[in-house]
């Protein structure tokens, strides 16, 4: 084994395919496949099959997978050592969702991109349960969660802050003008949602089908900008993070419902725990914790 081989491995195991790695090392897909057959041939085990065209981790890989992590994050900690006054470099692969993507990382991608241009921050869609066992894995660096819960086993979290909910509806609805919505009165409408998985579509869920009634039912969307789109053609009403509507607040193409969420979210930084931190992961940490925290500290 060499420290190129396994950080190959890890970026084909991160992103589920040889050609997306090839072009993320920036090495021909020939070189990715003759790195992973010697790795494989030096452990005597096969660590990738493919299913349905899809390339997955065989059981071995699976164990690997841990370890490589660890062995990259050590070697990187130790070339930070030597190497004290270098740049930043390489490629940190973050678990986000949709929200935080969209709504609060462009301004931290700019930042990036300017302050430490030779470090490439490599954002993969993954839902906070995804995100939780790829940071347990190794496979992600660190990750953006947005829970209830703030502790969560394996993995070191940070919390950014509260992350503002709003129940929105298509202009004109019948409880546009209410000083006060109750609960009732929302299981009455159809609910647009995100997919199964996300927590302020669960918290809702649970909030609505208490057992009181027939269950409400959920229209699920495949993505915010869809959801928003379904509402203001009056299929529904939906609860989303305040930051992805504000546009369409301001604009009154969507209106707020007088309805006060019995939960509170809050978004967090997570990296796996016991982990050392690189000098390029402690870069991010650090900036993102200032960066974003200070934004939802003056939200």
């Amino acid at each position: 084994m060499d420290i190129r081989q396994l950080r190959t491995f890890h970026r084909v195991a991160a992103l589920g395919s040889f050609t997306r790695a090839a072009a993320e090392l920036n090495y021909a897909q020939s070189s990715v496949t003759a790195q992973i057959k010697s790795l494989e041939v030096s452990l005597g085990s096969e660590l990738f099959e493919r299913v349905a065209g899809k390339v997955k981790l065989t059981p071995a890989g699976t164990r690997l997978l841990p370890y490589a992590g660890q062995m990259l994050s050590l070697a990187d900690e130790a070339r930070g050592v030597a190497s004290p006054h270098a740049h930043p470099e390489g490629v940190l692969t973050i678990g986000t969702m949709e929200s935080i993507t969209s709504y609060r990382m462009p301004a931290v991608l700019e930042y990036f991109h300017h302050r430490y241009p030779r470090l490439q921050l490599a954002l993969r869609p993954s839902l906070c349960a995804e995100t939780l066992h790829s940071l347990r894995q190794g496979v992600f660096d660190a990750g953006f969660l947005m829970e209830a819960e703030t502790q969560h086993s394996g993995v070191h979290s940070e919390v950014l802050g509260a992350e503002p909910l709003v129940l929105v509806a298509p202009p004109g609805h019948r409880l546009a003008d209410e000083t006060k919505v109750p609960t009732d009165e929302l299981r009455q409408e159809s609910v647009l949602a995100p997919e199964a998985g996300c927590a302020y579509r669960e918290l809702l869920e649970a909030e609505l089908n208490d057992g009181s009634g027939e269950p409400v039912p959920f229209l699920e969307f495949g993505n915010i900008e869809a959801i928003k789109r379904g509402v203001g053609a009056g299929l529904g009403i939906s609860l989303l993070p305040r930051m992805t509507v504000a546009d369409e607040l301001g604009a009154g193409a969507l209106v707020p419902l007088a309805w006060e969420p019995p939960f509170e979210l809050f978004t967090q930084l997570a990296w796996r725990k016991g982990a050392q931190l690189s000098r390029e992961r402690q870069v991010f940490v650090e900036q993102v914790i200032e960066f974003l925290g200070q934004e939802y500290r003056t939200a």
